[in-house]
């Protein structure tokens, strides 16, 4: 392979391996912060015992995510110097605000919440796990402001740079409120604490298993219940305004997410397709009116088809299709698993079957995120900048061989951290609530 196909998966291994790691402390963060919140309210105990046993696994799990993180953003020098030269003035002033305003901040107090149980008194400690959850969220901000910038472009103009022309900031402003970053904020970070409320139903279900049942576990099961059913339909909801978005900004895409080739008003939405780059080998199960509908909340309005645009600007088809499915569908089993354990959550230990669905259920919200940035990322292409800069011009001038060789050692060092990472939590989780 070239270099520039090796970079693009090198990036994408990089990428999907820190997601991993990201959206648990992004919610499991708030929730952490909400069992102190009743510890402190109430004094009960058991809140504070919950919030150290989930704080154990959320600790593990931060410490994953930095190293993977701060290797991540190398790549931006050594594989796509072409881009970081082009529009390192906006991304890297984002970038920049990230490290120095939320990072330092995030990394900072979660220091002061893992050592200050003893050292504080409950309510100022309290207000760290807030701190902490609040630097996590605010962190996200700038990164996915960042990327809203490579998905919609805005507040920028060409110059002429010592190197050529490059992208030149403009209207901060413009940056910061770019509406696409916005949308992706409200609709990762609810994802986010979806994945955590999860986590939280799912390790509290191992748990009320056991021949004795305590009682953290099953606070924690109607917390993580409840907010699992909230934040799923909220994401969903938000999804809807995402989708209007694409159709609007990018077409290729929405095009790409249903496989759909032809122009055309009353744009029907198959249910059953087997899409390819060119045309579809099978469609069935059309519903009329209906992608009019989710692309702009009118049955009768024109979406545009992948037919309309040069074979050099279209999407890879296959993969985004298939990735968008598979969101969709992991999104509505979430829905569907938080309806019933919230209906059932006075006597849930009377649903083993349930219990034990849960505790293997853990990795579907992962499985539906890793799925929507592959819908992200990949509908994008061949743009790493949506209109303005072309994946193909963003590589460094380096030998595929290189980066050959750099790929290689980031599969093997993330698969023994990861490994490593995911074990320490495993065990952290299955050793259960030790009381003081």
């Amino acid at each position: 392979m070239d270099a520039l196909m090796l970079s693009r998966l090198q990036f994408a291994a990089a990428t999907m391996f820190h997601f991993i790691f990201v959206p648990l402390t992004l919610g499991l963060s708030i929730l952490i912060a909400w069992m102190e919140t009743k510890y402190v309210r109430t004094g009960d105990e058991v809140y504070k015992r919950m919030a150290k046993f989930w704080g154990k696994i959320f600790l593990i799990n931060f410490a994953v995510g930095v190293v993977t993180g701060i290797t991540l953003e190398f790549q931006f020098g050594t594989n796509w110097s072409k881009y970081s030269a082009y529009v390192g003035d906006i991304f890297g002033s984002l970038l920049a605000i990230e490290a120095t305003a939320a990072f330092f901040l995030e990394s900072t107090f979660v220091g002061v919440w893992a050592f200050g149980w003893n050292k504080l008194s409950p309510r100022m400690h309290c207000v760290a796990a807030w701190c902490v959850a609040g630097a996590s969220n605010l962190s996200a901000i700038w990164i996915l402001i960042a990327n809203g910038f490579m998905q919609n472009p805005v507040g920028y103009q060409i110059v002429d740079g010592p190197m050529g022309p490059k992208a030149e900031l403009t209207d901060f402003m413009a940056v910061l409120l770019n509406p696409w970053g916005w949308l992706e904020f409200f609709h990762v970070v609810p994802a986010a604490l979806a994945l955590g409320a999860f986590f939280l139903v799912g390790v509290s279900a191992y748990h009320l298993l056991q021949p004795v049942k305590q009682e953290e576990f099953i606070r924690s099961f109607k917390i993580g219940i409840v907010v699992a059913l909230l934040a799923s339909g909220f994401v969903a909801a938000e999804g809807h305004l995402h989708g209007n978005n694409v159709a609007k900004l990018q077409p290729a895409k929405l095009a790409a997410m249903e496989a759909h080739f032809e122009t055309t008003d009353w744009a029907p939405m198959a249910l059953l397709v087997i899409p390819g780059q060119k045309e579809n080998s099978l469609e069935a199960i059309k519903i009329p009116g209906l992608l009019s509908i989710l692309a702009f909340n009118d049955p009768t309005a024109t979406v545009k088809g992948l037919n309309d645009f040069p074979e050099e600007d279209r999407p890879p088809v296959v993969i985004t299709h298939l990735a968008f499915r598979v969101m969709v569908i992991f999104g509505t089993l979430m829905i569907a698993a938080a309806t019933f354990g919230w209906l059932k959550r006075k006597n849930i230990t009377d649903y083993p079957t349930y219990l034990r669905t849960m505790i293997f259920f853990i990795p579907v919200p992962y499985l539906a995120i890793q799925a929507g940035w592959i819908v992200a990322e990949v509908g994008r292409q061949p743009w790493i900048v949506y209109g303005l800069m072309r994946t193909a011009d963003a590589v460094s001038p380096v030998q595929g061989s290189q980066v050959a060789m750099s790929l290689f050692m980031f599969l093997t060092i993330y698969a023994l951290l990861g490994a490593c990472g995911i074990y320490l939590m495993y065990r952290a989780a299955r050793q259960g609530v030790v009381t003081e």
